[in-house]
């Protein structure tokens, strides 16, 4: 649904525009709200309103006995927001989620699938290069061929 990289600035105000090409999709989807929290990796996760109810879903179905479910839903959530983009396709990143992702001025905003993430460019720019160099490793570990007939 959501794919590629997309560089930004903040404005004045601590708002980024969220790419054309996925305020298309929210469009064609008719998605107008959608969750803003602290994502893995010190980015930002954006989530349309289907795909956060489905993890709510499943995080909240973690057992409140175990003490990391608990810290995990305690610092997932308490950084969650509802966002709406503005006439110009811009959202207001709270300063709270901007200090958790390290986030200035320059911003990085790419597609994952099922969500989008916030970066901040130097820390994009440092998961980027510590990682591309195993893209192959990573596909042999996680991708599994199909049985052969």
């Amino acid at each position: 649904m959501f794919y590629g990289e997309h560089h930004h600035t903040l404005d004045n105000k601590d708002r980024v525009i969220i790419p054309a090409r996925f305020r298309e999709i929210f469009k064609e989807n008719y998605v107008e709200r959608f969750f803003i929290t602290r994502g893995l990796d010190k980015c930002l996760f954006v989530f349309i309103e289907e795909t956060w109810k489905a993890q709510e879903k499943k995080f909240r179905d973690l057992s409140f006995t175990r003490g990391e479910a608990r810290k995990f839903n305690r610092l997932f959530f308490s950084g969650a927001c509802d966002v709406v983009c503005d006439k110009q396709g811009r959202i207001l990143i709270p300063s709270y989620l901007k200090e958790y992702a390290g986030i200035k001025q320059d911003v990085v905003v790419i597609g994952v699938s099922d969500r989008i993430e916030i970066w901040s460019k130097e820390m994009w720019q440092s998961f980027y290069r510590d990682n591309e160099n195993n893209f192959e490793s990573l596909a042999e570990k996680l991708i599994t061929d199909a049985p052969e007939s």
